[in-house]
């Protein structure tokens, strides 16, 4: 019989190094992120596809399922991670707890090393601060918009004759076009307030909404020799077009009306905060800036 010592015979684990890029509004930045990853020697790299609601990372979450303690999965920059400070902490924490090393090329940012642990400890007290400032920022919206009788969710049913058809309507006793008849509403009208009636039913963590958004957007130059702000101002409105329904209030003007669905204000102020990091990334890439003006009327919010 023989006895194999040490690590003879057993098969060692061999780990995986994973990349991970995102999609923007430019296709040459998708392709720089590819780039830079090669040096790397990648056994995958996974691409997250831009949709039109970024709660939703379905090959992020492919990720996180098919790493392992030992792994390493490398990113062009935070950016392509985290969508906030916080969400992005909490994803690190996430591989660091699961023994998965990160590396940032941009920051130059490595878990395995003592500096890339003093990093993250840093990122951890400003994730606290901007948890803290939104908490208060939305309160005090939410205040405002009380003070001036605005509140949000659907109004409630006040028509007699829209009380009257819906009473009608659930018990069960009537056709909608004798509904129609005897209430004197139209047909458009009763199934638009049932809808409205079964929302309201709901949790609130169940119902979509739509906020609408205006946002005043100016792209400059950062300087005299740059000539990059049209290309920039084309591809940020094909961007919300595409994925928010963006409405130009003018033809030559710089106010727009964006239309972006959330669940929750948190939400929604993740997702407003997402979309004018985007923006101006895309004008960092060529070399201009933006200035923005952004709220929502109807929740009294402004970012």
């Amino acid at each position: 019989m023989i006895i194999l010592s040490g690590t003879e015979g057993v098969k060692m684990k061999k780990n995986y190094i994973y990349g991970y890029v995102k999609e923007s509004i430019r296709q040459e930045d998708l392709i720089y992120q590819l780039d830079i990853l090669k040096g790397y020697k990648c056994k995958e790299i996974i691409t997250e596809k831009t949709s039109a609601t970024k709660a939703e990372r379905p090959e992020l979450d492919r990720l996180k399922d098919k790493v392992k303690s030992g792994d390493t999965i490398v990113i062009e920059s935070f950016s392509r991670l985290g969508r906030s400070t916080k969400d992005l902490i909490e994803l690190v924490d996430y591989f660091v707890n699961n023994g998965v090393n990160l590396i940032s090329i941009k920051e130059n940012f490595d878990t395995s090393t003592d500096m890339g642990k003093i990093m993250l400890s840093t990122f951890q007290a400003f994730s606290q601060f901007e948890r803290d400032l939104i908490t208060r920022r939305t309160r005090e919206g939410l205040i405002n918009a009380r003070a001036i009788g605005r509140k949000g969710g659907r109004p409630r049913v006040k028509n007699n004759n829209v009380e009257k058809a819906l009473e009608l309507y659930n018990s069960k006793a009537y056709s909608i076009s004798e509904i129609v008849e005897i209430s004197g509403i139209s047909q458009a009208t009763l199934y638009r307030y049932k809808k409205a009636e079964a929302q309201d039913n709901k949790p609130d963590a169940e119902i979509e909404k739509t906020a609408k958004i205006n946002m005043y957007l100016r792209v400059e130059n950062n300087s005299k020799f740059v000539r990059g702000k049209k290309k920039v101002r084309e591809n940020i409105e094909r961007y919300l077009i595409n994925h928010y329904n963006m409405r130009k209030l003018t033809n030559n003007n710089w106010d727009y009306t964006l239309y972006v669905k959330y669940k929750t204000i948190d939400e929604l102020t993740k997702e407003v905060y997402d979309i004018l990091r985007e923006l101006s990334d895309e004008a960092e890439w060529r070399n201009c800036f933006i200035e923005d003006d952004t709220n929502c009327e109807e929740l009294g919010l402004s970012w």
